[in-house]
């Protein structure tokens, strides 16, 4: 099943997979060369960081490019009738007005605004429209909201 992803998404998410490829695991591999040099491999705690650190790399290339691979990337042209993926959605809480993305859980980053579809915020606006009252549950408890518009 394709993962969909905004193109900002997938442009950052492929980014962070060319960092990887062609910063982060020569960088470990020289690392792993230097660690490795004149050394017992059994009792070495630097050898086993640098092992750790390319684990952690190497899992994440192959997360990155699975993502990447199977990926549908939606268009920005498209308009919104309802709050989906893709969509910014207007909102107002009590007396303050907040603006939200809704993107996939690859791409959410609730601090630059982008909220998972898959989050209790997201899963209780999706498929709600411009002057909806949506009641949500979320971890810290529950609260009301207007969803103001959908661009």
């Amino acid at each position: 099943m394709a993962t969909r992803l905004t193109p900002e998404g997938y442009a950052k998410l492929k980014s962070e997979l060319d960092e990887l490829v062609n910063v982060n695991r020569p960088d470990v591999a020289k690392k792993l060369k230097e660690a490795s040099e004149g050394k017992d491999f059994e009792d070495n705690p630097e050898l086993e960081a640098v092992r750790m650190e390319q684990s952690f790399v190497e899992g994440r290339i192959l997360e990155l490019s699975t993502l990447l691979a199977t990926a549908e990337v939606i268009k920005d042209t498209h308009s919104f009738d309802t709050a989906e993926l893709g969509a910014i959605v207007t909102i107002k809480d009590d007396d303050a007005v907040s603006r939200y993305r809704l993107v996939n859980p690859a791409e959410a980053n609730p601090m630059e605004g982008k909220i998972s579809v898959q989050s209790p915020f997201g899963k209780a606006i999706s498929g709600k429209k411009p002057g909806d009252i949506v009641t949500v549950h979320a971890p810290d408890g529950v609260f009301s909201i207007e969803i103001i518009s959908i661009e």
